[in-house]
């Protein structure tokens, strides 16, 4: 079998549903593998798991093999940071760390190997790629909420201290009460606690609220779910799927060569 041919199987192996659905599977398996060792087990069955953990660190290489052969452009194989991950995680994998002083690391690396499924399946890959790409609107959103964190913070410090130092007592920890009030976590007996010294407290509470939970919260969300579809369309795009907008072009197109045919 010719060079070309190999790669050209190896190409058509990786895109092959059946076998992502594979790779998916061991993934998983790796992780009950992670999982049982957590528990206190027999010596056969953990020797049976180190086996299985062995033979998942084995089809991991040969799997990273595969996709590097079927490649159609090599050079570019580590322009990709998911197969850069990839390739990391099953290379410190192969490293003989689990009687030395590494072992603590070999064993978070083989936990890190769970979040090869982002690689693998392309829907994960656009929620995280949303995400990161959603980073630099949403730092404006947090340093603004931070900024209303810190005044509240410091007005809250600087009147509730004596009502309940353990909640109150400086800036910080004024701050990680704000953020139990943000979740919701039994905020109406912080509210109730203050309201007995100063009756008018609730309103202090309730505009934080609404200022941090109900819109800044709202923001983040909306920012978030903007960049994702913008990527689903680049998505579609590559797969050669038209865009909404290129969709809308045509739809235009069409209604004017039914006007000039009308005309």
């Amino acid at each position: 079998m010719s060079i070309a041919s190999l790669q050209n199987a190896f190409f058509q192996l990786r895109s092959n549903r059946l076998f992502e659905f594979f790779v998916v599977s061991i993934i998983l398996i790796s992780a009950l593998v992670i999982g049982a060792k957590t528990y206190q087990l027999p010596p056969t069955f953990l020797s049976w798991v180190g086996f299985l953990d062995t033979a998942i660190t084995v089809f991991f290489l040969i799997e990273i093999t595969i996709r590097f052969i079927g490649e159609p452009n090599k050079a570019r194989f580590f322009h990709n940071a998911w197969n850069v991950f990839d390739t990391l995680i099953v290379v410190v994998s192969l490293i003989p760390i689990q009687d030395s002083e590494m072992a603590l690391i070999g064993r978070l690396i083989r936990i890190f190997r769970v979040l090869r499924m982002v690689s693998i399946i392309p829907e994960l890959r656009v929620l995280l790629n949303s995400l990161v790409k959603a980073l630099p609107q949403l730092g404006y959103v947090l340093l603004l909420m931070f900024i209303i964190f810190y005044i509240y913070a410091a007005l809250g410090s600087t009147f509730f201290a004596d009502i309940n130092p353990v909640l109150w007592q400086d800036i910080s920890i004024s701050m990680l009460t704000l953020f139990r009030v943000m979740t919701f976590e039994d905020w109406t007996d912080v509210m109730y606690e203050v309201m007995h010294v100063y009756s008018f407290g609730w309103a202090y509470f309730l505009t934080f609220i609404f200022l941090t939970t109900f819109a800044f919260l709202n923001m983040v969300i909306g920012i978030v779910v903007n960049v994702m579809e913008d990527e689903h369309q680049k998505e579609n795009h590559a797969k050669g799927e038209p865009t909404l907008a290129e969709l809308q072009a045509q739809i235009q197109e069409l209604k004017q060569l039914i006007q000039n045919k009308q005309l």
